[in-house]
This record gives structure tokens, sequence and C-alpha cells, in this order.
């Protein structure tokens, strides 16, 4: 079975640890990037710099609010380049504002979580994003 990439774009060290908890609980292999805020996300995706032996990811779980580039930066530079359109993009955000949510799929992201208050919610929440998006879907492969 392919090793699944995925990059989590999550400036909150406590969110991290909550997801790479989650997705470590499962049969699903997986191998989790991190970027801590949007530039870091974008070198990573355009394998510059440190991460030029990167791979691509096969999803992107991505936080609107970050530091240097937030998340609907990212977002739209993603599903603007020809190379990194197809992979989807999950966006997982405190944020329940309307104007979020719209502006996020006008970007093109694949779905829109908000993040929900507590532990068990939130390895809840990261647990049915690894069983849809990693069991059920078929995700593109590298172009």
């Amino acid at each position: 079975m392919k090793l699944i990439e995925i990059l989590l774009v999550e400036d909150n060290p406590g969110d991290v640890d909550l997801a790479r908890e989650a997705l470590e609980s499962n049969k699903i292999r997986n191998n989790l990037h991190v970027a801590r805020d949007g530039e870091e996300a974008m070198a990573f995706l355009k394998k510059e710099g440190q991460y030029a032996a990167a791979p691509r990811p096969d999803l992107v779980i991505l936080d609107l609010n970050l530091p240097k580039k937030d998340g609907r930066e990212v977002l739209a530079e993603m599903k603007s380049d020809t190379l990194l359109k197809s992979i989807p993009v999950v966006i997982l955000t405190s944020s329940k504002a309307e104007e979020d949510i719209v502006r996020s799929y006008n970007l093109h992201a694949n779905c829109y979580i908000s993040k929900p208050l507590n532990f068990h919610s939130f390895v809840q929440v990261v647990e049915s994003i690894k069983n849809f998006w990693l069991t059920i879907v078929e995700l593109p492969k590298e172009q």
C-alpha cells in the first residue's frame, strides 16, 4: 500500500499534535509533513530551498489564520498553479465566518471544516478527514 503524503499547514502546536495523534491511530500509512506558516507551505509545495526533495502531498490540510502568508493566500496560489491545483485542499480552521467559507469555496477549496473546541471532537474531525480523503476518495496521481 502506498504511503499517503499529507501536508498540514498549521501554526498552533497543540492542533499539530492532535492531528498527528489522530492520523497515527489508524491503519492507513501516512507521512505527515507540517508547515507552520503560509510561506513555509508554499516553499514545501514548490520544492524550494530546504524542501527541494519534498514529496508532492496527496492532501493538504490548511488553516486560514497563519503568520507570514495566510491560508487564503496559500489556497489562491495553489489553485492558480498548474502543478498544484489538482491537490485536494481541506480547510480546517477556527473561523466560522460566512465570508471565509464562501471565499474558500470560491478559491476552489475541496471542503471547509470549522475546528471543534474540545479534544475529543477535534480528534473525531481529523479521523473523519482521514477516513473520507484517504480511504474513500480516489486522489490524483502526481502530474
